[in-house]
């Protein structure tokens, strides 16, 4: 089966080297203007390459059994939409963005998914590698989707649908594009609307879930546009580069809390009630 994510590597490499050179050669520029920015750090970009390569490795497996699982649906499901069809693509595209755009905040708003997602968030820098810093723990977004193939779509072109929203969201990850034309900052996803989402500053923290389209968080109130210098990272960051750590960090410390937990009440609290949360006691403790 052609797999675009996997095709695009050699552009996403290109591209991070391209972007590496502007950092490089534009410092000076970029001090005099006022843009100085983290740009690129030797250890922080490997680790944002060794949990891509993860990444890949992962679904090379996980792939397999999402494609069965959607091919069973479809099986099951007497709809079929017209792959040949031009409103077939128009109608995907549209129901793709929205799962991501609430597979996304759910993996904000809901500890255990947000437990395979920090992982995206874990970098204090912003550059195109941070794009491939993606979770080795993917089961996660499996229920999202399940939707498209019991509509009739085939199993065939929700996953390239899934590979093209990956493919946009790599060139948003840059802070050396500013904002675009008022018409694409109000209708696309940006680098602006972006840098925004992964800023760890009060004002940003669970905003700007977009895919492909802003809309969704527009109309869903969950928009907020760059206004401040964005601190990137985590609200506490984790300090380290070792990406087994980085890709399981969080899955340790929410055992920790279920294991901990008095009551099954809490232990689902921990579970499914959003990052931070505690039992009443324990904030009243606290």
């Amino acid at each position: 089966m052609f797999d675009l994510i996997q095709k695009a590597i050699p552009f996403f490499i290109l591209s991070l080297v391209i972007e590496w050179a502007a950092y490089f050669f534009l410092r000076e520029q970029d001090e005099a203007t006022g843009r100085g920015s983290p740009g690129y750090a030797a250890a922080d970009t490997l680790t944002s390459l060794a949990m891509g390569l993860g990444n890949v490795l992962v679904n090379v497996v996980w792939k397999g059994t999402v494609l069965t699982l959607y091919a069973a649906l479809y099986t099951l499901t007497p709809l079929r939409i017209p792959s040949d069809a031009w409103w077939a693509w128009v109608l995907l595209f549209f129901l793709d963005d929205f799962a991501y755009y609430w597979f996304h905040r759910v993996s904000h708003e809901v500890r255990l998914f947000w437990a395979s997602h920090v992982v995206h968030h874990s970098s204090q820098h912003y550059n195109l590698s941070t794009a491939l810093r993606q979770t080795w723990v993917p089961m996660t977004a499996l229920p999202f989707w399940l939707l498209l193939p019991l509509l009739g779509f085939e199993p065939w072109m929700v996953l390239l649908a899934q590979s093209w929203n990956l493919l946009y969201q790599f060139f948003v990850h840059t802070e050396r594009v500013g904002r675009l034309h008022p018409w694409i900052e109000a209708a696309l996803n940006t680098p602006s609307h972006h840098r925004a989402h992964h800023g760890s500053n009060p004002l940003y923290l669970d905003r700007n879930y977009a895919g492909i389209l802003i809309v969704w968080d527009r109309l869903l109130g969950t928009f907020q546009p760059e206004t401040e210098r964005v601190r990137y990272g985590l609200v506490h960051n984790i300090q380290t580069h070792n990406p087994v750590t980085v890709a399981f960090h969080e899955f340790a410390a929410l055992w920790r809390d279920v294991r901990c937990a008095r009551s099954w009440r809490d232990r689902l609290g921990y579970l499914f009630g959003p990052p931070g949360w505690k039992p009443a006691q324990a904030e009243e403790r606290g």
